[in-house]
């Protein structure tokens, strides 16, 4: 028996129409109030059907790229927001980003439940990376003095989610925003008040 072939490489053009399909269907589930149709993503992103379905051969494996694309952008904000902001502002600049990202969540959320229930997004692996985010904007506002040493960013993690979870599918957007501002108060520091 021979030893199985390396996986080779996708080609560029294959990499960037999986990158232009994600990114068309990024801007389709955001908008859309129910199904987004797969032939007008590929459509959009200027490729045939097939080639949507080469790329990903479920509606949900679709989704599932386009969700892993988000949270790759609202966790990897967090040192970009800590750059250019005080932590306590990065902190609500954050969490207004991940609030976009689960606003926007509205036109994929039959086929993200389907993967979550499926196990594969790992909601674990989720949260744990949010939390990460939220743990390094909490150690740089600790070592600045602005937000309170010691806060477990897990702990900020499930007062966020507690926000998304118990408003009426973030369409009170004043009260979302009421609630992040109550959670930045909570961990100010006393250099921050």
């Amino acid at each position: 028996m021979s030893p199985p072939e390396p996986e080779r490489p996708a080609r560029s053009d294959a990499r960037r129409n999986r990158e232009k399909l994600v990114a068309v269907a990024r801007a389709a589930f955001a908008a859309a109030d129910g199904t987004v149709a797969l032939e007008a993503v590929a459509r959009e992103a200027g490729v045939g059907i097939g080639t949507l379905y080469r790329h990903f051969p479920t509606r949900e494996a679709l989704v599932e790229a386009v969700y892993a694309a988000e949270l790759d952008d609202v966790t990897a904000s967090a040192p970009a927001l800590l750059a250019e902001l005080p932590p306590e502002a990065a902190l609500r600049g954050w969490m207004d980003r991940y609030a976009k990202f689960v606003e926007t969540k509205r036109g994929m959320a039959d086929s993200l439940r389907a993967s979550l229930a499926s196990g594969r997004i790992a909601t674990p692996t989720t949260r744990r990376r949010i939390t990460e985010a939220i743990g390094a904007i909490l150690d740089a506002g600790a070592r600045a003095g602005t937000l309170r040493a010691g806060v477990d960013p897990e702990d900020v993690t499930l007062m966020v989610l507690g926000v998304f979870l118990s408003t009426s599918g973030g369409q009170d957007a004043e009260r979302i925003g009421r609630m992040l501002d109550l959670i930045v108060e909570a961990v100010r520091g006393p250099a921050g008040r």
